[in-house]
């Protein structure tokens, strides 16, 4: 199926003025969308590394189920062109829901608009909502200020709004200006940390993007290292998400959406960090460290905070993002605290199935909340950590260290 050129619209074609929405369903017409997808994502400013076409291609080669495809797409009808577009599946929920390809391994969900096509905004909302008939839309991870907020102000049917995920951000400056965002104890403990990596003589090497696959090989290798015993999670062991991230990783790291280091002490690799990034922000998505680098007293979270603020400042990424989780480590660097949104969009004949699931998400938060400060779910917390229960989800709290 052509993606380009004049023609007539495809079958099941919505029209709406000068554009025209699709939904492509099939797995070889999503693959040969890459081109086009790069040149929308070119256009949407909100766009984050986790709606480029390699993450998401590449997370639905692993994780999609045949026949759940749902990529809505909206182009102007004279030349083709991509103008929008929501990347979706139906998911194998209890109550059929139509929701963001990338599942729980993206921190960030958002649709493609591209900025001088506002009007293809309420087009695409009509498309969903051809979709959403007899299924919910949950939206998960919405940053603020994403195209996916403005989904609710033109969607046709029942919607609502909740809060999601935690994320908290710096400004994308050299690691000396964060030092200096510190209080003078804290500042002068990281200074400490910095002189202590450069003492033992850690170099960080740039890994090409040919030799990502066999990099982020060794990066799972150190990163399970690590976590044996304290409850890795358990998504991060398998062979699907080795292939997931290798796949995706080399395809953006030639594009510059990606890039992995390797960290060596006398040409050992002791430590490898996959950092995504786009102009809107980047952040550090996995890492591994040898546990003999605690022998040498070094921080890895230093270390790789320092090589995450050089690669955001190298690249022009307007927000230096820690990605999902409101660990204290983090904190250490006073972040600004972003929490993403999760949107739900229904029509009427489905919207008790909508208000059914608002309410489940905002009891289990409720709870969540009251349980926090008790001290038998603090114990069970520590044991969840140190692999005494069920491990955390995927892309939480194994991510990144548990030092500061």
């Amino acid at each position: 199926m052509s993606a380009v050129g004049t023609r007539a619209p495809a079958a099941g074609a919505r029209r709406a003025g000068d554009l025209t929405a699709t939904v492509c369903r099939d797995d070889r017409h999503f693959a040969a969308l890459a081109a086009e997808w790069a040149d929308l994502y070119g256009r949407c400013p909100t766009a984050t590394p986790f709606q480029t076409h390699a993450w998401l291609h590449s997370w639905w080669l692993s994780y999609g189920a045949p026949g759940r495809l749902r990529v809505a797409l909206v182009r102007r009808a004279g030349d083709g062109r991509l103008v929008a577009a929501a990347p979706l599946w139906l998911t194998r929920a209890r109550v059929p829901t139509l929701a963001f390809l990338g599942g729980p391994l993206t921190d960030y969900g958002d649709v493609l608009v591209d900025e001088d096509r506002p009007e293809a905004l309420p087009v695409l909302a009509t498309a969903l909502a051809g979709l959403a008939t007899r299924a919910v839309v949950d939206l998960r991870e919405v940053r603020p200020g994403a195209a996916a907020e403005r989904l609710l102000a033109c969607w046709p049917g029942p919607r609502t709004r909740l809060p999601d995920s935690v994320c908290l951000e710096l400004p994308p400056v050299p690691v000396d200006e964060l030092v200096r965002r510190l209080t003078s104890a804290r500042a002068q403990r990281s200074r400490a940390k910095l002189r202590r990596i450069d003492r033992e003589g850690i170099e960080a090497r740039p890994v090409p993007a040919e030799e990502v696959p066999g990099a982020l090989r060794r990066l799972l290798d150190l990163h399970h290292r690590q976590w044996a015993g304290r409850g890795v999670t358990e998504e991060h062991l398998t062979e699907r998400f080795a292939e997931h991230l290798g796949r995706a990783a080399r395809r953006m790291a030639e594009s510059g959406h990606a890039r992995v280091t390797e960290f060596l002490v006398g040409g050992d690799v002791v430590a490898a960090d996959l950092m995504l990034l786009s102009p809107l922000l980047s952040g550090g998505y996995l890492y591994g460290a040898d546990p003999a680098l605690r022998s040498l007293k070094v921080d890895v979270a230093t270390l790789l905070l320092r090589n995450s603020a050089r690669l955001a400042g190298e690249a022009g990424c307007g927000t230096l993002s820690l990605l999902r989780g409101d660990e204290p480590y983090k904190h250490h660097w006073r972040p600004s605290v972003v929490r993403n949104q999760r949107l739900l969009l229904a029509r009427r004949r489905t919207a008790p199935a909508l208000w059914a699931r608002a309410a489940y998400a905002s009891g289990r938060r409720w709870a969540a909340d009251r349980l926090r400060d008790r001290s038998w779910a603090h114990g069970l917390r520590r044991g969840l950590r140190t692999g005494r229960g069920t491990p955390p989800s995927p892309g939480r709290t194994d991510r990144r260290p548990a030092t500061s």
